[in-house]
Parts: structure tokens; C-alpha cells; sequence
């Protein structure tokens, strides 16, 4: 990785909507009455149960950390890597950002629009002329594709517009939901969920439109031009007398039939909602439990490992092959997310699984106590893989005084 310096990171400076040297631009951009950086798809949401599900994964997909790392020779962890890369991860993507907000915002607009850009904004050089540090990045919307490039649409934190840039595909990770076929493709369970909503929605507010829906059927037949004159006079009336009324009441000759119309309408409009909410649910491995935060353990589980995994891994992934060189990854540096297996264990639970990892040399004390929100002990055998049961360390002293002493009696008889 190059030096992230302050001065080295500003003396090769680039942002990839002024080119080199974004420092020399004053600011004077248009203002918003939203919040600036969201990507656009928020703010166009259904307003049906899809905002919902989404935002669920999207906060729970958030939670789970994605980190900049090094793995040993059988591809395990053994530390963070310090880098701006990692910071845009863990603490600032953008100057509207954390790092968590924008995979929250990365992961609700890529289940959104189906398809989404991780576009990186200022970094230390030309990303066309090959490594690149990343300061910071946002999501980009693509509006269109080319065979090496893409046209995405992204904030400008400097202008305050949302603007369309050409990109080539290796330098921005290109993410697809891993759940399109349920959720974005055109004729899936969710869209047709979402054209259902709509149509109840259209009704409901047909219904609540304060029209009466009446018809009125006069004593005579009303096909010459004076009756059907005579007929529109008698609707005019009948109109008046309820705007007039106090309590929206009139008046009818007894000859006179009126039919209201504006009652329920007999359809099986309902049921199919129901019908396509439960398949949606049952397809994408959610529960309404979830939902409203009464899922146990196992359905947690179950939650985590079907919806949330493929979505984090879909991201670390693509972050993975565009955003780390083949140098790099031959330093087995590398992106993995890490979930935090302790959260969905009661009070009683963990005591337990500490018990359990500390007897057989998983985890120290210390790291148990950090789980649990505690700070570390002074005691150095906190930080000791040991198993406190067992008077280990008084067996290895023992052991080391009595090959001092073997070797004292060597010695003297020599």
C-alpha cells in the first residue's frame, strides 16, 4: 500500500470529478432538503412492505464488520491491516458517512435497484494507471452499461448534484443482489407483491374519496334531449341540497330509486397479498418474527446464515477483486467480514460458552471480558491461553525446579 501520509496523500490527490488536485476547488454548491450522500433510491422508496424487508437487511447486513485484513498460509486471520481502505470500512467512507452508514446505504440500494456501484471517490492517484490508495467512496446508481466501462450516477460532495460519470469496471465493485430473481427481476414474487399493494392502495383511496357513487333512477324514461336536460337538472338538485345540508342530507320523490355504489368491493385482492407476502417471505428465509424482533435463536440463525451471509459475502467479495491488487493478494492481504456470534446469546448463554472456550484454550479472559463489555484485567495471566481448572503453571514450575536441581547434581558430580 502506498504511504498515507497527509502530505503524500494531498501532493498525489485524485477525485474523480475534478481530476487532480481537488483542493483548489472552493465550494459553492446548490443546497438540499434531503440528506446529502443518501443514494437516490431511498428517497423514491415503495412505501409498502418492500421498505420494510429492506431496511431489516440492510441495518442487520450493516452490524456485521467487513475489515481489511492479512491471513496467514492456510488463509486465516491474523490482523487488520491499517489502511485508508480499512478506515473507509470501519469509520469514514465519506465526509457524510461512517463506514457502517454507507454499507447500510450500499446494502438498501443494491437490494433496490438490483445491481450497484461501490464508486471510489478521492484517492491517491489516477485509478486507470493501476494501484490506488482509497480515502473515501460512495454508492453509485448505473444508468448504463459498456463492455469495459459503466455510466453511474453518484453524489458530488462538492457541488451537491448527483452527477453521471464513465468509469471502467475494474475500478469500481459492481454488486448484484444475490436475491434478484425474488426481489428485482420483472415479473418476481416482489414485484408482483408491490403491483398488488398498489392496486389495494388505489382502491382504498377511491374509497376514501368522499364521492357518494350514487345512481338515481327517475320515474320516466330519459332518452330525448329534453328529458335527459330534465335528468341533469334533477341531479343538479339533488347535489345542492347535500352541499347545503348540515348533515349531508336530501330529499327524493317517491316515484325516485337511488343505489349507492361506493360499498366494499367483492374481489380477491386480499387474499392474493396475503398469498405473495407469505411465498416472499418463505422464498427470501424471513419470518414476521424478524421483523418485529421476536425470532429466537434458531430462526436468528437461520436468518443470519440464508439472507444476511450471501449479502455480506456478495460485498467483501467484490470489494476483494476490485479494490486489492494481485500484489496485494499475493501479501495475503485480503476483505472478510466478521459477525459477532455473541449477540443473539442470553446473559446466561454466554457464561456458559465462556466457561467453555476459556477451559479449552479458545479464548483468554480478556477477551472474554471484552465480549461482555468489561475492561481488561492488569493480571498477565488474563492473556493467557490456560485452562483455569487445571494447576498448570504450578506443574511447569515445579518441573523447571526440578531440572535446576538435576542439573546442579550433574554437575557436582562431574
Amino acid at each position: 500500500m502506498a504511504n498515507n501520509s497527509f502530505a503524500s496523500r494531498f501532493r498525489r490527490a485524485w477525485n474523480i470529478f475534478l481530476g487532480r488536485d481537488p483542493t483548489r476547488y472552493i465550494n459553492t454548491g446548490l443546497g438540499s432538503f434531503y440528506k446529502s450522500g443518501v443514494s437516490s433510491t431511498w428517497l423514491r422508496g415503495e412505501g409498502t412492505i418492500a421498505s420494510a424487508v429492506y431496511n431489516r437487511i440492510a441495518l442487520d447486513s450493516a452490524a456485521t464488520k467487513i475489515l481489511h485484513v492479512r491471513l496467514d498460509e492456510n488463509d486465516r486471520f491474523v490482523e487488520n491491516i491499517q489502511s485508508s481502505l480499512n478506515t473507509c470500512l470501519t469509520l469514514e467512507a465519506n465526509k457524510d458517512q461512517t463506514g457502517r452508514a454507507f454499507t447500510q446505504d450500499l446494502v438498501r440500494s443494491m437490494l433496490d435497484e438490483g445491481v450497484i456501484a461501490a464508486v471510489p471517490i478521492d484517492t491517491d492517484r489516477d485509478p486507470d494507471e493501476g494501484s490506488f490508495d482509497i480515502y473515501s467512496m460512495r454508492v453509485g446508481k448505473i444508468v448504463q452499461w459498456y463492455p469495459d466501462h459503466v455510466k453511474v450516477e453518484v453524489y458530488n460532495d462538492r457541488t451537491g448534484n448527483r452527477v453521471q460519470v464513465i468509469v471502467d469496471k475494474s475500478t469500481v465493485s459492481i454488486i448484484e443482489n444475490p436475491f434478484y430473481e425474488i426481489m428485482n427481476a420483472p415479473n418476481s414474487t416482489l414485484q408482483r407483491l408491490i403491483r398488488k399493494l398498489q392496486i389495494l392502495d388505489a382502491i382504498d383511496e377511491q374509497s376514501g374519496s368522499g364521492k357518494l357513487d350514487l345512481i338515481i333512477q327517475l320515474p320516466y324514461v330519459v332518452k330525448s334531449a329534453a328529458r335527459k336536460d330534465q335528468a341533469e337538472k334533477r341531479r343538479a338538485e339533488i347535489e345542492q341540497q347535500l352541499n347545503n345540508s348540515k348533515y349531508g342530507i336530501a330529499y327524493t320523490d317517491g316515484t325516485e330509486r337511488i343505489t349507492q355504489l361506493n360499498r366494499s368491493v367483492e374481489n380477491n385482492l386480499l387474499n392474493q397479498v396475503e398469498y405473495l407476502t407469505n411465498m416472499f417471505f418463505s422464498q427470501l428465509g424471513i419470518t414476521t418474527s424478524i421483523l418485529d424482533g421476536t425470532a429466537d435463536e434458531n430462526t436468528l440463525n437461520n436468518y443470519y446464515s440464508r439472507v444476511i451471509e450471501p449479502i455480506v459475502a456478495a460485498i467483501a467479495d467484490e470489494f476483494k477483486r476490485k479494490f486489492l491488487t494481485p500484489t496485494a493478494r499475493s501479501q495475503r492481504q485480503s476483505i472478510q467480514f466478521f459477525r459477532d456470534p455473541f449477540r443473539l446469546i442470553p446473559v446466561t448463554g454466554v457464561a456458559q460458552i465462556a466457561d467453555t472456550f476459556t477451559r479449552n484454550e479458545i479464548l483468554t479472559s480478556n477477551e472474554v471480558r471484552q465480549i461482555v463489555g468489561m475492561k481488561p484485567s492488569s493480571d498477565p495471566r488474563a492473556d493467557e491461553l490456560r485452562n483455569s481448572n487445571l494447576s498448570e503453571p504450578n506443574d511447569r514450575r515445579g518441573d523447571d525446579l526440578t531440572r535446576s536441581v538435576n542439573a546442579e547434581n550433574t554437575l557436582e558430580e562431574t
